[in-house]
């Protein structure tokens, strides 16, 4: 069994998911943090410096200042304001993956192989009689008269 994981686990499939897994949670805290730092502070500041991350609702119909305070007492909160940022962060990378993704794809189309052209097929054959070249299609031979099957 333990061998059977080990080959499992080496195989280079695995791996590659790993890698890419451990990339992905890097590269998504490099996106969290250009949301958050670069494109939000932006965004507020167009929109009339509205942070998205402070927008909730109080469920049970007090008022308070910060979502913390809210938390603070115990408040059942809807924190809209924290899936705005999130939908954000998504579209960023979703986009970012697109453009890696689409670049990629480029390299590749100039690095690979061409492909293969298929060979020709016949267009003559040999008479089994004659031995003329004659069409690939032919029933009879033209030279000898020969019935071909």
């Amino acid at each position: 069994m333990w061998k059977e994981f080990k080959e499992f686990a080496m195989k280079g499939n695995v791996i590659d998911l790993a890698v890419g897994v451990i990339i992905g949670g890097a590269f998504g805290k490099i996106v969290t943090s250009l949301v958050n730092d670069l494109i939000m502070p932006v965004v507020a500041q167009l929109t009339g410096k509205v942070d998205f991350s402070h927008m909730f609702l109080a469920l049970d119909g007090k008022t308070y200042q910060t979502l913390e305070e809210a938390k603070a007492v115990g408040a059942a909160t809807l924190n809209y304001g924290n899936f705005i940022t999130a939908v954000v962060d998504f579209v960023i990378i979703a986009f970012a993956l697109f453009l890696i993704v689409k670049q990629a794809n480029k390299v590749r189309a100039l690095t690979a192989p061409a492909p293969a052209e298929k060979p020709a097929l016949p267009a003559t054959k040999a008479c089994p009689f004659c031995q003329s070249e004659i069409s690939i299609k032919a029933v009879k031979c033209p030279h000898c008269t020969s019935d071909l099957n």
